[in-house]
């Protein structure tokens, strides 16, 4: 499927290139290595314009269309799908800010944020909640003219780095889903207290960690969205996010195989190239296969979304099968390039957790399945 991009989009492809190239690929290897969560290159991708990709344009921003931003993971993942999720997060903070904050808010944190000086962090879940959102148990507790956040979240993205904190947190148990908000946290607020990296297979670029809030307090001002509205814009930036995932799988692919072919071509066996070996060309062949097939379910998905739509299953579809495809097509990769492929020199291996990764992350692979399946299944009007 091929989407036309407006001449703007197609610059923001090319400058997002360049900056992989030069700025993501050369480190990306020692980053994992040393367990590093590059703030430095976050903000350097800031100062490149990528930091509010999705925000509008009259706000700072570059108001891309969905079907581009994922052409710009795409390129990104191939070099670290770590960063790249770091980076996404972060302009997922913003883009909901910009989109959901009042003026206020956005005078005070999107001038910073695009600019690098100041890191976002989605903050959903929770240790014991996993994928159920409707279960958080954290509290929002109204005193006098502020709100007192009590709780604890898990696997946040950008946790051991932020200055942002959004925090969703319930204000009335009994409510459900319709009395969780959205508060605005800063990183220096009294009561919140960032827990150390999460020691992973891989992905450390991604600076994943938990917070507790003690009750953390903070102003009316900082209420982002509102009981039941907040869980709503959850809801659709999982959607979106499920999506996005799909790409940066895409991009791990793409470059694992590219790695792949490039490496049979090369390598003498037999008195000639690996490459003509009709048992790798086929498995290769297949992986290309799952790519174009993955790459059709991303960008339908991202087309329906810029269409106004909600995408959910269409969503569900992709990030189920691009997960697996790359998780599977990667292995594949380090397959045809023998033990070659699981040294460190190679990025393959730092894909393949990455690809493991993916299948957890915005809705396990089980969650897509149960989006999937009440589409299958509707229930039956009584």
């Amino acid at each position: 499927m091929q989407t036309e991009l407006t001449a703007k989009e197609k610059a923001l492809i090319e400058v997002v290139a360049d900056f992989a190239r030069d700025q993501v690929a050369p480190f990306a290897a020692q980053w994992e290595v040393d367990r590093v969560v590059p703030v430095e290159t976050i903000a350097a991708a800031a100062k490149a314009g990528l930091a509010g990709v999705l925000v509008p344009p009259d706000m700072g921003g570059r108001g891309a269309r969905y079907v581009a931003a994922i052409q710009a993971l795409d390129e990104l993942a191939g070099h670290c799908m770590a960063f790249t999720l770091a980076l996404w997060v972060h302009n997922n903070v913003a883009n909901g800010i910009a989109r959901g904050g009042n003026d206020e808010q956005r005078k005070r944190y999107l001038p910073a944020m695009l600019r690098g000086e100041r890191i976002g962090a989605f903050c959903l879940t929770e240790p014991g909640v996993g994928s159920d959102a409707t279960a958080i148990t954290t509290t929002a507790r109204k005193v006098g003219s502020d709100w007192e956040l009590t709780g604890e979240k898990a696997w946040i993205t950008n946790g051991v780095a932020a200055d942002v904190y959004a925090v969703y947190a319930q204000t009335d148990l009994n409510l459900g889903w319709r009395g969780i908000a959205c508060f605005l946290v800063d990183g220096g607020t009294p009561g919140l207290v960032r827990g150390p990296a999460y020691t992973m297979m891989g992905s450390h670029a991604m600076g994943v960690s938990g917070i507790r809030l003690d009750r953390c307090r903070i102003p009316e001002r900082n209420v982002l969205l509102g009981p039941g509205d907040g869980f709503k814009a959850a809801m659709k930036g999982i959607n979106i996010a499920r999506v996005c995932v799909g790409a940066m799988c895409c991009g791990m692919m793409r470059a694992s195989l590219a790695r792949a072919i490039a490496y049979a071509q090369e390598r003498k066996a037999f008195g000639t190239t690996t490459a003509n070996f009709q048992g790798l060309q086929w498995m290769l062949a297949d992986v290309a296969t799952d790519l174009e097939a993955a790459r059709l379910l991303t960008y339908r998905a991202a087309a329906a979304m810029d269409a106004g739509g909600t995408a959910m299953v269409e969503a569900a579809h992709a990030k189920k099968f691009a997960t697996r495809a790359a998780l599977k097509g990667i292995a594949e990769c380090m397959q045809a390039m023998g033990a070659a492929g699981y040294r460190t020199e190679y990025p393959l291996g730092r894909h393949l957790a990455n690809a493991k990764m993916a299948q957890f992350l915005d809705g396990t692979t089980e969650i897509q399945n149960v989006v999937i399946s009440r589409a299958l299944f509707p229930p039956l009007e009584s």
